[in-house]
């Protein structure tokens, strides 16, 4: 245990005795067992960050618990991708996995033309740039599309489709006049960020900041160097997962103060905001979650362009708030949040819906309320395995390690069979 984490039990201990409170009253304000919080406050135990960020707000410590038990950071750094001179391959099994591999072109070439197959797009130049607008709109459509079977699939289902039209785009581009060409290459670019995402949801954090990455150079080629912004925001949220929330943070800030248009800064100025609930900061959380209303209201999403950022959620800023609140060590108050929200959700957005559900059902078990966590877990665990998401898995542990300290709760041993079976199958199989 780092020295930090020495200091937490008797931190732990002298504020505890300062607010007046028992071992058994802590035990009931936070929802873990008096035994384990003895062991904690003697050192016997590891503090885990949730349990630090639920005693700050029951002790109103100001995040002076948090510091000390912070998120484990990745071993390594995010990766920094170069694509130039390289070739696509995407492998395709009978059996129903993918992978994508990007090599360098010596390597294609060593290994043999008989072992790559070939599908140039042909025609003459002026081919793509008579389409023209039509071109572009049935991609757009298209797009429109994938991000709706993205609501109901796995990402397995999507990657390769997303792959082949972002380089369909790309080709067409090279083909078309100025105009036109600009138009193809930053649809392409909108279809690489959703091939991000999709490796992200897969698992694969790697993948999806070469795809991000490579999202952002299209972006640049037809002259929208916003995306640049974006890019940075996506960097940070995958640092938070990583567990290094100071390179969150400062990743975040760098896109926030650029001159990407409002909707890209309010999406970092969210990012920024969990970043500071998982610090402990409530005030400064609480800032940056107003910064993101107010700059995500000055850029609406427009209906006939593809958007960026999440596009089933009817107000992303208080689906945050909630996240952040949770992470606050406000369960109750996060659940608030998240009951309004999720009933706001469309119908057919079973991503979405299923996500969040989870995370209404997680702050209802943190907060104490067993019976209700596992009365709304029980019809979306079908759901959850459908759609194949890795931030899914990740917050149904969450949810099953909370329910794990009330195993003989009834409701809990009625739901468990079910929580088995849906943590074997939610998660993607392959990384893509």
């Amino acid at each position: 245990m780092s020295e930090r984490m020495h200091r937490f039990g008797p931190e732990l201990r002298r504020l505890r005795l300062a607010a007046g409170l028992t071992l058994d009253r802590l035990a009931a304000l936070v929802h873990y067992s008096k035994s384990y919080l003895s062991k904690v406050e003697t050192g016997q135990k590891r503090p885990t960050p949730d349990l630090a960020r639920l005693c700050d707000t029951a002790l109103d410590a100001g995040g002076a618990l948090a510091v000390l038990v912070p998120e484990q950071a990745a071993p390594v750094g995010l990766p920094t991708i170069s694509h130039r001179g390289e070739v696509w391959l995407l492998r395709m099994s009978k059996e129903g996995w993918s992978q994508f591999e990007s090599m360098d072109r010596r390597q294609v070439t060593a290994a043999g033309a008989g072992a790559v197959l070939g599908l140039g797009l042909g025609g003459p130049r002026s081919s793509a740039e008579a389409q023209g607008t039509s071109l572009i709109e049935a991609s757009r459509s298209l797009f429109v599309q994938f991000r709706l079977l993205g609501q109901t699939s796995g990402p397995g289902v999507l990657l390769p489709s997303l792959i082949a039209q972002t380089h369909s785009l790309e080709q067409l581009a090279l083909r078309s006049g100025s105009r036109t060409r600009r138009e193809l290459l930053v649809l392409a670019s909108r279809f690489a960020e959703y091939a991000g995402w999709m490796a992200q949801e897969s698992g694969n954090d790697e993948a999806a900041l070469w795809w991000t990455d490579r999202a952002v150079e299209l972006a640049a080629a037809g002259e929208d160097r916003h995306l640049a912004a974006y890019g940075l925001v996506r960097r940070s949220l995958v640092s938070l997962l990583r567990g290094d929330v100071a390179q969150a943070l400062g990743l975040a800030e760098h896109a926030l103060n650029g001159n990407a248009p409002p909707r890209i800064r309010g999406l970092a100025a969210q990012q920024q905001a969990q970043g500071h609930a998982l610090s402990g900061n409530y005030r400064a959380c609480m800032r940056s979650l107003d910064q993101a209303r107010e700059l995500l209201a000055l850029d609406p999403p427009d209906p006939g362009a593809p958007v960026i950022g999440a596009s089933h959620v009817p107000d992303v800023a208080a689906m945050y708030t909630g996240w952040c609140l949770y992470h606050l060590g406000q369960p109750q108050r996060a659940a608030e949040v998240y009951a309004q929200e999720t009933a706001r959700i469309p119908g057919h957005a079973w991503r979405t819906r299923t996500r969040c559900g989870i995370r209404l059902a997680l702050a209802h078990a943190a907060a104490g309320e067993i019976e209700r966590a596992c009365e709304l877990l029980r019809p979306l665990l079908d759901q959850a395995g459908m759609v194949q998401s890795a931030t899914i898995a990740t917050d149904l542990r969450r949810t099953v390690r909370i329910l794990g300290r009330h195993s003989r709760n009834a409701a809990v041993e009625a739901l468990s069979p079910y929580l088995a079976a849906a943590l074997t199958n939610v998660s993607p199989s392959t990384p893509q």
